[in-house]
């Protein structure tokens, strides 16, 4: 209940004012569209290490596993 109370409508209308003086209503745009496409480059980042991840987990089919040769 405690963050609801901090976190509340008020505080987000301080912080989009802030913001708006801080970079400019020209730049608020810019900087959410960077922020998107820097989201979606991270998720496809995410998905990419998955499949990366459950591929290098299942053996290759043709692969032979072979003893080391100790005859020198």
């Amino acid at each position: 209940m405690f963050l609801g109370e901090i976190f509340g409508p008020d505080l987000l209308i301080v912080v989009i004012v802030v913001a708006v003086l801080i970079f400019g209503g020209s730049a608020i745009p810019k900087l959410a569209k960077n922020l998107g496409s820097a989201k979606s480059e991270f998720e496809k980042g995410l998905k990419e290490a998955k499949s990366t991840d459950a591929s290098a987990d299942k053996p290759a089919a043709s692969a032979e596993i072979k003893a080391p040769d100790t005859d020198k």
